[in-house]
């Protein structure tokens, strides 16, 4: 019988401009559901105040590569704000994945968990 490792995921959210409202987090194994999540069920979503210190847990998961992707929604709406397909609030990916014409791919955004707790610093980024 085989042997399911599992561990705890946990972020910290930096550069915040702002302790306005939330963070929307989402945590996920699925490529096609990067970066919001909306198309995998078994996603792990988190909804924390906005704050000079903020650390998302999102517990414990099995091994895999996963991603996050977090949204610094200041006004409360549960969404990211856009202006003309521009964001107009906070945006940040797990291994500081880079953003060019639109969100990073998994691959780039994706970090291994494998039987030791994962920590990652996310930095939040704001184009307008």
């Amino acid at each position: 019988m085989s042997r399911i490792d599992k561990a705890d995921v946990s972020a910290t959210v930096t550069d915040l401009r702002s302790v306005k409202g939330q963070i929307l987090a989402c945590l996920t194994t699925r490529p096609d559901a990067f970066p919001d999540c909306a198309k995998d069920p078994h996603a792990l979503t988190r909804i924390v105040p906005a704050g000079a210190n903020v650390r998302i847990d999102f517990g414990t998961v099995p091994d895999g590569r996963y991603a996050i992707a977090l949204v610094h929604d200041e006004n409360g709406n549960g969404k990211l704000d856009k202006s003309l397909m521009i964001p107009r609030e906070g945006f940040g990916f797990s291994r500081d994945a880079p953003v060019r014409m639109g969100p990073p791919s998994f691959a780039k955004a994706a970090f291994p968990v494998e039987g030791e707790d994962a920590h990652v610093s996310i930095r939040m980024r704001y184009i307008l």
